[in-house]
């Protein structure tokens, strides 16, 4: 008999005592029983033993009675929302899927891709080396980080002047991030861009709204957009 068949064998009775291994070496093996131990919890031996002692825990779990009832779950209290708020989630409600805001047209010059690199230090020919561009790269002039087009977004949607704010009944406009972000087509440099933006759903939260909107950023004279977002924020009254 092979070894390995004498320990699937015996796993049973290895795993509920595992110290009568020894009862089946001779005398002259005895004196090796540490380091056969060592090295069986590395082989195919240990691996039986725990298989069957995870095996033997999982069966040994307390199993529920017909009659046991199920905990109370808690349940949440109640949002109690404030009149603005109410009233911004119905205007909002009836708006979703359309384009409620576009914004003013910016242009993305060299020097502002430029500055970009220094803050990010990203600093790849692609975008701040406009003669190896020309020569090297599929669009023939530096492009605009990705990043960087996102980072506008909040210019891009006026949700940084103070003077047209987009949400003006709320106290505090949080922006909790991103669902999702594509960037179909490169900004190049030099050319101008806007974004459009959807309500995508409207959720009450404690003390506000919580708004999923679709930014897209048109880019002037092109068909595909240089981004497509899926924006997250909080609104507080």
């Amino acid at each position: 008999m092979k070894v390995v068949d004498f320990f699937k064998q015996k796993r049973d009775v290895l795993s509920l005592h595992p110290f009568e291994l020894k009862d089946f070496l001779s005398p002259s093996l005895r004196d090796y029983w540490l380091e056969f131990v060592n090295k069986a919890n590395n082989s195919q031996l240990g691996l039986l033993i725990k298989d069957h002692k995870l095996a033997s825990n999982d069966d040994a779990v307390e199993q529920p009675t017909p009659d046991a009832q199920p905990a109370p779950v808690a349940q949440p209290a109640p949002i109690v929302m404030k009149p603005e708020a109410e009233k911004l989630m119905a205007e909002l409600e009836s708006t979703l899927g359309d384009v409620i805001h576009v914004g003013q047209w910016l242009t993305v010059d060299q020097n502002r891709i430029n500055n970009f690199a220094e803050v990010t230090e990203d600093h790849q020919w692609i975008h701040t080396d406009p003669e190896r561009a020309s020569a090297e790269s599929p669009f023939k002039t530096t492009i605009a980080h990705g990043f960087l087009t996102l980072s506008l977004l909040s210019v891009l949607t006026d949700s940084v002047d103070p003077d047209n704010q987009k949400f003006p009944t709320a106290k505090m406009t949080v922006n909790v991030g991103l669902n999702q972000v594509r960037f179909p087509y490169p900004v190049k440099a030099g050319n101008r861009v806007r974004a459009s933006t959807k309500i995508q759903s409207v959720t009450p939260i404690k003390r506000g709204l919580e708004i999923v909107q679709e930014i897209t950023v048109e880019i002037e004279g092109i068909r595909r957009p240089g981004c497509v977002a899926e924006s997250v924020i909080r609104l507080h009254f």
